[in-house]
């Protein structure tokens, strides 16, 4: 007798093959209703945990942070900064940002240290290790070479007891309650916990050593960083390539410079008198400017303008120096050119005159210059 086959028919009415969508649910086990909300869950309780863990340090902090700082403002040499597996990758960021902000710093790996590099390490030096455990073979083998030398030696460990914090000179405790890793394995609210405790002190060392935003412009020079901390010297036009008459150069010397030189402008300088007597050419010794050229003036392609509607005559009868604008709007050239760029949108103009501490003209800075820059 032949026996009639069935096909099995899942929830959604399809044969017994998974639908495109995925696999069906094992029979007897419910669909959950919405599978991104324990996914969710996990994640805010993750960040939750690793919020606790950095605000944990907050209350800890005490006078073995300070000392810290102590210990590295007093050095002579680098600070090295080492640990292995995820510690490692923390010591790198933490010496990276050191490097960034003024406090010349290294990353030292220990098992490279013990295979030759411990010549890295020299008087003079600083170290940071971090080690969770404080038990790390390949770091407590460094100690004998950090001892002979007299470095001093900052550990960041979740374990007071441990043989690297007793070594240490300055102990920063890094313990956190629990890991964020819902099996309590994965360093991750430990390593966020010593993160964040680096970026502290290296910001207290940006503080410690008056590290401004120049000096951090001297350091980054590329990348959007770069962009936004270039100097004024680094855009402006000098020599030849900018524009000058003097005050007693008729106004059609004036617009042949402005038509030549292509900036919509010219500037108006005037011989500067030091010690009684006339300066007429700048002297550079040395990168330092002794003498110099006397900005007194501007004139602008919109002032060229006005003054053809006022004034009969302007090319043949006028001097650059009744028509010029006086006083105007001046940078050095150690500016950021974000500020120049904010005082040309803030003042509505399109050039600014680059002058030294004396009003002696160096270069020019024009808007397009700053295009380049992509500040905008």
């Amino acid at each position: 007798m032949a026996v009639r086959k069935t096909k099995r028919r899942t929830a959604a009415g399809q044969s017994g093959q998974p639908s495109r969508a995925g696999h069906s649910a094992p029979s007897g086990q419910p669909r959950p209703s919405n599978p991104s909300s324990s996914v969710l869950d996990t994640a805010r309780k993750v960040l939750e945990t690793e919020a606790r863990a950095v605000a944990a340090l907050v209350e800890r902090l005490d006078s073995s942070f300070e000392r810290a700082v102590e210990v590295l403002s007093g050095i002579s040499g680098r600070v090295i900064v080492t640990g292995m597996g995820k510690s490692g990758l923390v010591a790198k960021k933490i010496a990276a940002t050191f490097s960034s902000t003024g406090t010349p710093s290294f990353f030292l790996h220990p098992a490279e240290a013990i295979h030759g590099d411990l010549g890295m390490m020299v008087r003079g030096d600083a170290v940071v290790a971090l080690s969770y455990s404080g038990e790390t073979e390949e770091l407590i083998r460094l100690l004998e070479r950090v001892k002979r030398l007299g470095i001093p030696l900052i550990s960041m460990t979740g374990n007071p007891e441990s043989t690297l914090a007793r070594a240490s000179d300055v102990l920063l405790d890094v313990s956190i309650e629990k890991e964020a890793c819902l099996l309590n394995l994965a360093p991750t609210a430990s390593t966020t916990a010593s993160l964040a405790m680096g970026d502290a002190l290296a910001v207290v060392m940006l503080e410690k050593k008056g590290f401004q935003e120049e000096d951090f412009a001297e350091l980054h020079p590329a990348g959007a960083l770069g962009r936004k901390l270039k100097r004024v010297e680094h855009l402006m036009h000098e020599g030849e390539a900018v524009p000058v008459v003097r005050p007693e150069d008729l106004m059609s010397k004036a617009v042949e410079e402005m038509s030549r030189k292509g900036f919509g402008m010219t500037m108006v300088v005037k011989d500067r008198v030091v010690k009684d007597r006339v300066v007429k050419n700048r002297v550079v010794k040395d990168g330092v400017v002794e003498d110099g050229q006397k900005l007194v003036g501007v004139i602008s392609d919109g002032d060229l303008r006005r003054l053809l509607r006022s004034k009969e005559n302007l090319m043949t009868a006028a001097t650059a120096g009744e028509c010029m604008m006086r006083n105007p709007l001046t940078i050095g050239r150690r500016e950021l050119a974000a500020r120049a760029l904010n005082l040309m949108e803030s003042r509505k103009i399109t050039f600014l005159p680059v002058v030294d501490e004396q009003g002696c003209l160096e270069g020019l800075l024009h808007l397009h210059d700053l295009w380049t820059t992509q500040m905008f």
